[in-house]
């Protein structure tokens, strides 16, 4: 699933969707779970795309590529209209429904749905194997979350068999919650802590028997976690499948800040170092990164970069990206740029007043993420101290209390933010 408007992590949803916000340096969330799907020996992926989704298509058409023997595909699926419908997407059921005629057209049993837009790494063969052994005509995979987070997500029950026997979306009554509280037994069972409240979260990944997502899709239901998983409960076999590993859903400026430091730890709770089950993405063919003179100190630094006697303090920093002398970056996030600058653009900025693409001389930043070609002058100093922890100016934001430069944006010489 393509994601919907992404409204939560704005502005780095501004003029792209979700699935196609930077990270880790180098990659986009998409690449997650297409690359988990390869790895699982899945072949035949639908990307099913509608809001802002040029640069989706474009990364997705650049990276992934099949050979003409082996029969696999990333296909994209764009939301468009036809003579028996001229909607948008209204929901994920509704994005499935739409494109059924082209599914129908590849011989399959089982339908496997996943979110473009998660982090988390997971071989889907085992949960797949649970599917068939249980005979269920649908299995949702499922984390199991505290009382805090609980409220946020659709919250499962189990019998002993894994058979989903109540769903509730976001429940935030007490008394619900408490019904809902996974016992002791459940987690010693599956080797989960048995200190605080815990609660099954369904992950929204899916996988369906072919005839009954058809079945199911037949109304007019337009979401899965809402409608659709709810009403198969009472008259299908729902089974859940228990996830124990990483999993985040980037949903927030807040979460997908954290997640994206978090890399730069020395064993950070997503392996981005595993030969055996690679993410994979488009291929640059850049330069390796130059670094001169620089203190360094828990950063992940993508390829083709330039860092000249600067200060990097627990940075996630993207490709191609240049840092000048007497910088410092303390917890920021640079997406770095899509092009470099040949000396001629860069002496015609210069003489208008206008800063290069990167980090200027003796600029400080902290707390911040920096999207893609924006331009920080020199001796600029930006933080979110002292500041509402949401607020929007005119060429830079504050999410969850980070300050957000928005993609191409300009931060003249010695402009304090």
């Amino acid at each position: 699933m393509g994601g919907g408007a992404g409204t939560r992590l704005f502005p780095l949803t501004k003029d792209r969707s979700k699935p196609a916000v930077p990270l880790a340096g180098k990659y986009r969330l998409v690449d997650i779970p297409i690359s988990l799907c390869i790895n699982s020996g899945f072949h035949r992926i639908f990307v099913l795309t509608q809001f802002n989704s040029s640069s989706l298509h474009r990364h997705i058409q650049q990276s992934y590529r099949f050979d003409d023997y082996s029969g696999g595909f990333v296909e994209i699926m764009a939301a468009q209209q036809t003579p028996k419908g001229a909607t948008w997407y209204q929901g994920t059921a509704d994005a499935v429904r739409q494109n059924l005629r082209h599914f129908d057209n590849h011989a399959h049993d089982l339908v496997l749905i996943l979110s473009g837009d998660q982090l988390f790494r997971m071989d889907f063969r085992p949960l797949i194997d649970q599917h068939l052994r249980s005979k269920a005509d649908v299995t949702v995979a499922a984390i199991p979350v505290g009382q805090r987070d609980a409220t946020g997500f659709g919250i499962l029950e189990s019998d002993d068999q894994n058979k989903i026997t109540r769903f509730v979306e976001k429940p935030k009554d007490p008394v619900v919650l408490d019904q809902l509280r996974l016992s002791d037994d459940f987690l010693r069972k599956n080797n989960a802590p048995t200190g605080e409240p815990l609660f099954l979260a369904s992950m929204g990944i899916y996988v369906f028997n072919r005839s009954v997502m058809k079945e199911a899709l037949a109304g007019t239901e337009t979401d899965f976690g809402k409608d659709i998983i709810p009403a198969l409960i009472k008259s299908h076999r729902v089974h859940s499948y228990l996830y124990q590993g990483y999993w985040e859903d980037i949903g927030t400026i807040r979460a997908f800040f954290d997640a994206n430091l978090d890399l730069c730890e020395a064993i950070p709770k997503f392996n981005f170092y595993d030969s055996h089950s690679p993410i994979y993405t488009h291929a640059r063919y850049l330069p390796a990164t130059k670094v001169s003179n620089s203190r360094i100190d828990r950063a992940v630094i993508g390829d083709g970069s330039i860092i000249l006697d600067a200060t990097l303090e627990r940075c996630l920093i993207g490709i191609r990206s240049r840092i000048h002398s007497g910088a410092i970056l303390r917890q920021c996030i640079m997406m770095g740029q899509d092009f470099y600058e040949d000396e001629a653009e860069i002496a015609a900025d210069a003489s208008s007043g206008i800063p290069r693409i990167g980090i200027g001389y003796n600029t400080t930043v902290e707390r911040a993420i920096i999207d893609k070609n924006a331009r920080i002058g020199d001796n600029v100093r930006i933080s979110p101290e002292g500041k509402p922890a949401n607020f929007d100016a005119e060429n830079y934001y504050i999410r969850d209390g980070i300050v957000v430069i928005p993609k191409d944006a300009v931060i003249p010489h010695g402009a304090v933010i």
